[in-house]
């Protein structure tokens, strides 16, 4: 099983999700639980892509975490 890092970001009307580790893998949805729900498909849908066309799978590698400043 695979943990891959996912950036949600509010978009024009909606919020989009990224992920770092997986170019081109992309999702939107109304809400947050709507967007990482859509993430999760898209990821498992690209994942399956590379593995039918032979790529390699990437290893999830990037972290995320928050800097507080004054």
């Amino acid at each position: 099983m695979y943990r891959y890092l996912i950036v949600i970001e509010k978009a024009n009307g909606n919020l989009s999700a990224y992920s770092p580790d997986l170019p081109g893998c992309v999702a939107t949805g109304k809400n947050v639980d709507e967007v990482k729900k859509n993430m999760q498909q898209a990821i498992e849908i690209h994942l399956r892509g590379l593995r039918e066309d032979r790529l390699p799978t990437p290893e999830p590698s990037s972290v995320g975490d928050y800097v507080s400043v004054a």
